[in-house]
């Protein structure tokens, strides 16, 4: 049965290439984004994949603006089923050299464009008791790098506020489903269009992922119930790394975290994406394919455990944390 969903930031990379996937299966999509020559691109290719597709020009930052396309997307498609949290936009800078406005641009768009999402798509899943949102989080939701302050803290409040809502939820006996897709480095065109003050162009820290490895995630996390999706050998690694060893992770980041992110590359000449879009189509791939991975072997591993397992076993979980609470108040 084809699902009315809506992307954000699907004008390139990661959301086009989610774009892509879910037109695959014949669903209507709703394409957000600020770049209309990016949304012109995506929406042809969605079609020519046997989707259907609206392009909705709109900037995630401006909550009005999100509750509007929400509005226009039920009347021109139907009522939406999958809600996909995906635009950012990012500075690849030491946080003392960055401008106050450029880091409030990157928690505006980032951060809280998902809460805008968020809020639209659950004032209409709440009063269905139905639908499923998906959070394109990353490992760096965990885990900060230099560099990267305004990302990485952007990530993190997604993190907690998702855990925050879901809860909301859950205490409502809701069958609203939130999610959170932890990514690795991925191979978008964001690195030819974040604000760059670094000497070289800006790089994917290894190991690197095609988009459409995370677009298959985000697909198939809009169909299972699991709390979050790990996507990438690297993601585990990082997430629990830094729980057991985090003044280490600091260390370490601190010698590799700077050069990591830098390639052989002269910086890209054009305009940087901050706080208007390019008057260019960027596509879904950037420069580093040669570096990519097309695959992850620890999604497949998540592909195979079933739901009903996943479910029992953070249930489990949940059981085992609070009797442990209990047992400490006591």
């Amino acid at each position: 049965m084809p699902k009315t969903v809506v992307i954000t930031g699907a004008s390139a990379g990661l959301g086009r290439a989610a774009a892509h996937a879910f037109a695959d299966r014949g669903d209507r999509l709703a394409l957000l984004a600020r770049g209309e020559k990016g949304l012109t691109a995506a929406t042809a290719e969605v079609i020519a994949r046997g989707g259907r597709a609206l392009a909705v020009p709109c900037d995630v930052s401006d909550a009005a603006a999100v509750e509007a396309a929400a509005e226009a997307i039920e009347a021109e498609l139907g009522p939406i089923d999958v809600w996909v949290n995906n635009a950012m936009v990012g500075s690849l800078s030491r946080f003392l050299d960055m401008e106050v406005d450029e880091f409030q641009r990157i928690t505006d768009v980032t951060y809280l464009g998902v809460v805008n999402g968020t809020r639209a798509a659950l004032k209409r899943f709440v009063r269905r008791d139905a639908g499923v949102v998906v959070q394109v989080g990353s490992s760096l939701a965990y885990r900060g790098i230099p560099l990267q302050s305004g990302y990485c803290g952007a990530k993190h409040a997604i993190q907690g506020f998702t855990e925050s809502v879901r809860c909301e939820l859950l205490a409502d006996g809701s069958k609203v489903h939130l999610t959170m897709v932890q990514m690795p480095a991925l191979n978008t065109p964001q690195f030819s269009q974040v604000r760059n003050r670094l000497p070289k162009h800006p790089m994917p820290v290894a190991p690197v992922y095609e988009p459409e490895v995370g677009a298959d995630a985000v697909v198939w996390a809009s169909e299972h119930k699991r709390r979050e999706v790990w996507v990438g050998a690297s993601t585990p690694i990082v997430i629990t790394g830094n729980a057991l060893v985090p003044t280490a992770a600091d260390h370490f980041l601190a010698v590799t975290g700077l050069d990591g992110q830098q390639s052989s590359l002269e910086p890209d000449p054009g305009p940087d994406y901050l706080f208007a879009p390019r008057d260019e189509d960027m596509g879904t791939r950037g420069p580093f394919s040669d570096m990519a991975k097309r695959r992850s072997r620890q999604l497949q591993l998540t592909k195979v455990v079933p739901d009903w397992a996943a479910g029992k076993l953070s249930a489990a979980a949940g059981h085992a944390f609070g009797t442990l609470q209990k047992r400490m108040g006591g």
